[in-house]
């Protein structure tokens, strides 16, 4: 009797394994249909592709050349190997290794992971904000700050406060006081602060509670209003479980920005978010799942497939626009708008395949930079 249990034993776990080295199979062959719509025009060329897993890009145009910071690693889950590389370029094609940047290490410890990198330009400065990260769950416990006056040089991380709190891209109207989005670390939560000098934030406003909020984005209003998406992962469940009440967040406040009214859409839960204006709309470039929260393991799951799409944004709504060429592991954009042109990095696996989101996270992935009219994209929004 037991001989045959044994037996039956095997067998099964000889069939499902069998089956699962099919599904791996079939994700790893399975071709890409991303829609990117050809009415962009969109150029798209790799930056970065160097057999590591490059991510968490951002983009920023100062004294006269484009600045790319990328995180590189092993893969995407919390490793001491994780560093922030800037990069500098005339015109977006040739690029040029300027820094490589690190959490230093605790005594007796290894150094922590460190992702999610934003540039401003404040006052006559390049600031480079970034999330460090403790442990194989990417978790980040605060915000940190390296000031550069030239590009080139720049000073070791330190913490700035509020402490817990993990700031997106800073923004300004006026060149005078910057605002910027920000999560609890614990999620859940989501608020404004403002700075004069990039430094020192202070509270404004909370925005939004519950859905496990975490990774916010803001962009001014043609009358003055502060925009935020924030992405809403619906439960507690842990981030790459997906959930069907997955969503993102969108906030509206006018000035003194200390009343918010929101909404929230199913478009997507719109991880990674590049928000930028350009004639008083505002357009985001962030993750895209094609999969929806249709099926079984809800919306965004490791098991689902992924894309950098983009969108309008509106106080109303989020609007699909277009895929980007990307597949697996992607998003986290950095935009520029210049010349007529919207410059935008990402990051993706092989654009050749559709990987669920699984596989992407340990494959490697290239940096891309896809340049945009704005004209295409303005008659595209406007449809």
């Amino acid at each position: 009797m037991m001989r045959k249990v044994a037996r039956w034993a095997a067998g099964a776990l000889g069939l499902l394994l069998l089956l699962f080295v099919a599904l791996v199979a079939y994700w790893a062959l399975r071709p890409n249909r991303a829609q990117v719509n050809p009415a962009l025009a969109a150029e798209v060329w790799p930056v970065v592709s160097d057999g590591q897993h490059n991510s968490n890009t951002h983009l920023i145009y100062w004294r006269d050349a484009f600045y790319l910071v990328h995180a590189r690693s092993r893969f995407h889950m919390g490793n001491s190997d994780s560093r922030l590389v800037v990069r500098r370029s005339a015109d977006g094609r040739e690029w040029q290794e300027i820094a490589v940047l690190g959490m230093p290490a605790e005594a007796g410890a290894a150094p922590a992971d460190i992702r999610d990198p934003k540039f401003a330009a404040i006052g006559d400065r390049l600031f480079l904000y970034a999330l460090p990260n403790i442990g194989f769950e990417p978790e980040p416990y605060g915000t940190v700050v390296s000031v550069s006056d030239d590009g080139e040089t720049w000073p070791p991380f330190t913490p700035i406060e509020p402490q817990g709190w993990l700031l997106w891209e800073p923004k300004t109207q006026d060149g005078q006081t910057w605002y910027a989005a920000a999560y609890w670390h614990e999620h859940g939560r989501s608020a404004l602060f403002r700075s004069a000098d990039g430094l020192t934030w202070e509270h404004v406003s909370a925005i939004h509670e519950g859905d496990r909020n975490d990774e916010t984005a803001n962009a001014f209003l043609p009358d003055g209003r502060i925009l935020v998406t924030a992405r809403l992962e619906g439960d507690d469940r842990a981030w790459h479980q997906g959930s069907p009440h997955a969503a993102t967040l969108l906030a509206v406040a006018a000035p003194p920005y200390t009343e918010w009214t929101a909404t929230r859409s199913t478009t997507a839960r719109l991880d990674g978010p590049a928000l930028f204006t350009y004639n008083d709309r505002v357009y985001a470039v962030g993750r895209f799942d094609p999969d929806g929260t249709s099926r079984w393991y809800g919306g965004s799951s490791l098991l689902g497939r992924k894309r950098t799409a983009i969108y309008e944004v509106t106080p109303d709504a989020l609007v699909w626009l277009s895929d980007l060429p990307s597949a697996g592991d992607t998003s986290y954009a950095g935009a520029v708008v210049r010349d007529g042109y919207l410059y935008t990095t990402y990051y993706t696996n092989d654009t050749r395949r559709d990987y669920p989101w699984l596989l992407g996270l340990i494959m490697p992935s290239d940096v891309m930079m896809a340049r945009i009219p704005l004209e295409n994209l303005e008659r595209l929004a406007a449809r």
